[in-house]
């Protein structure tokens, strides 16, 4: 049985497409940044500024005193989780 060249075509088609697809996944993956202590401390900050449970002032100490912390072990503590491997910048 002989191919016909609308099925050849569309077979060669698709692997096209395949290799495009796989070439900008694999470009995509490597993108990520780090994530940082002062990004971390800039998203308690903001928390801090949206909650009113407590003196803002109190937060944004708190807020500081896990910077320190982050920048010494590169771990950073919410007070509910604790995560590692942060870059401490």
């Amino acid at each position: 049985m002989i191919a016909s060249p609308q099925l050849f075509r569309f077979a060669l088609g698709a692997c096209a497409l395949l290799a495009l697809l796989t070439t900008d996944a694999a470009n995509q993956t490597a993108t990520a940044e780090p994530m940082k202590c002062s990004g971390e401390e800039k998203a308690c900050v903001t928390a801090c500024r949206k909650t009113a449970r407590m003196s803002v002032s109190v937060c944004l100490t708190g807020c500081g005193a896990r910077l320190s912390a982050c920048v010494k072990t590169g771990c950073w503590d919410d007070g509910t989780q604790r995560y590692c491997g942060l870059s401490r910048s």
